[in-house]
């Protein structure tokens, strides 16, 4: 059964956001708050934590997954971005939008788009996910918690639980998130291109 840490929205208790990120350490697959919505995570480098998240998710290796990120910073490490690129997304982070990139070779091939090599990056905005990334002290891989067949994330805490108490680890419970998705903007072309309209404003990038 999955464990299920019920954690103050914006003041998280330290001690259960360390059990959590001690499961992500073994290869587990959490079902997280962000600033947009529930989201399955797992550590980058463990590939049968990705390929359970995949099958949770009901999707195949040319889904995009994202990598969650503390700050640009971490970003950069991840994803080939120019200064014209660098300043775009700095106006939209941390924030609800989600960066289609030139992956670098620091992201593992498998979880890279298998024809394009890019990746999907965001910088959340939200307490307890910022808590998380920085205990855990890398990026997370991430992917929005909908179910296969359905369009609608999954946003009830204990729903998640009890839905999927038996292919996931835990459930970080910080009450119930927005049930509008990402932005998706693709960054790769010679302009930036919304991909997805969601929660992220894109005139927020001059678009």
């Amino acid at each position: 059964m999955a464990q299920f840490f019920s954690v103050h929205p914006d003041n998280p208790q330290v001690r259960l956001l360390k059990q959590a990120v001690q499961l992500l350490n073994q290869g587990q697959v959490l079902a997280v708050p962000t600033d947009s919505s529930y989201a399955l995570v797992c550590h980058l480098d463990d590939k049968n934590a990705a390929d359970q998240l995949r099958r949770v998710r009901g999707v195949d290796d040319k889904h995009h997954l994202s990598l969650l990120c503390r700050d640009l910073s971490e970003l950069a490490n991840y994803a080939k971005v120019n200064n014209q690129q660098f300043r775009a997304i700095k106006q939209a982070t941390p924030g609800p939008f989600t960066f289609i990139l030139e992956a670098t070779k620091e992201v593992p091939r498998r979880v890279s788009h298998p024809q394009r090599k890019t990746i999907g990056l965001r910088v959340p905005d939200h307490k307890v996910l910022q808590e998380l990334l920085a205990l855990h002290g890398a990026p997370l891989l991430a992917s929005t918690l909908i179910m296969p067949g359905e369009t609608v994330p999954l946003n009830d805490p204990e729903e998640i639980r009890e839905r999927l108490e038996h292919q996931i680890a835990a459930v970080i419970d910080a009450g119930a998130c927005s049930l509008a998705p990402t932005t998706v903007i693709d960054m790769t072309g010679d302009a930036p291109q919304v991909l997805r309209y969601g929660q992220g404003k894109p005139a927020l990038l001059g678009l």
